[in-house]
């Protein structure tokens, strides 16, 4: 039997826009084990049929087939504490498991490198999947496939704001224009340059504007009534960077160890049927036999 647990992450962090990701300490539980046919039991957050059809099953098939072989019939177990369709990394957490899983039973031909590049393969990006495996903080590249570890200081917290309704990522990939301009292009090369710079020095008073975007935050912005405002209640209570949620609809702050004013601050965009989830920096995949 294999066992993985994988992390939630935040992608994009305001201007690394499919860049920069970072891993959060809440992590979905997987199990697998041969079966007479594939089988998938879930359990966790929102409802996910019980098919054998699945992204989690699709990453194990994906994962033998990157090393040529056909992947057996098996029983998949899931346990997902992350909000679906939020902002969250959900779906690349579940590739990921997916793939680890069957690395697991191929007796560890894929390594880490593998299943980076299966669950990447399969997202079509790696902003989610590169902290999801590694953990951390990450900066990835699509085309060659590339990550990068970066330096963080400690004691970094995470309030995340996340509405009881969700937005398909789908949605929100298609409020984005197919051209930018080039001054829009420079501002978001400076500011996402400047999120390892100032992660590397401590120069946390740098990370607001390292979070200012314009390549896909307006744009998404529109999708999420009261979001805005949430971002600007969120900075005026103390948040050191504040921005969407990967595609949304959730908001993120990053706040020091001290989060309690800006939880406050964010608790009306969350409302009374959303939640407010505070997590620190996690660590990336884990996974054996058992």
């Amino acid at each position: 039997m294999a066992r993985v647990h994988v992390p939630t992450t935040l992608a994009n962090l305001g201007s690394g826009f499919d860049a920069l990701g970072v891993a959060l300490a809440l992590y979905l539980e997987a199990e697998a084990k041969p079966a007479g046919a594939d089988r998938f039991y879930y359990s966790g957050e929102g409802r996910v049929p019980d098919d054998p059809n699945n992204i989690v099953h699709q990453a194990f098939r994906a994962a033998h087939a990157y090393v040529n072989k056909e992947a057996p019939p098996v029983e998949i177990r899931i346990f997902n504490p992350i909000p679906l369709a939020r902002g969250m990394g959900s779906s690349a957490a579940a590739r990921v498991a997916g793939a680890a899983l069957a690395d697991v039973l191929l007796g560890r031909r894929l390594g880490m490198e593998g299943i980076f590049l299966v669950a990447s393969e399969l997202e079509g990006h790696p902003d989610n999947v590169a902290p999801a495996v590694f953990g951390g903080f990450q900066l990835s590249v699509a085309e060659p496939l590339l990550h990068v570890d970066l330096p963080y200081p400690g004691g970094l917290r995470f309030v995340i704001a996340v509405p009881d309704t969700p937005l398909p990522t789908e949605r929100a990939r298609a409020a984005l224009p197919e051209k930018v301009s080039h001054e829009d292009a420079r501002f978001n090369l400076a500011r996402a340059a400047l999120w390892p710079a100032a992660l590397a020095s401590g120069r946390l008073d740098l990370l607001a504007e390292a979070a200012r975007d314009r390549l896909h935050q307006p744009y998404r912005l529109e999708l999420m009534p009261g979001a805005a405002a949430a971002i600007e209640t969120a900075m005026a209570a103390g948040a050191l960077a504040a921005f969407v949620a990967g595609a949304g609809p959730s908001v993120a702050a990053l706040a020091a160890a001290d989060s309690g004013t800006v939880e406050q601050a964010l608790a009306p965009y969350a409302g009374e049927k959303g939640r407010l989830i505070t997590l620190t920096v996690g660590k990336g995949l884990a996974w054996k036999a058992i």
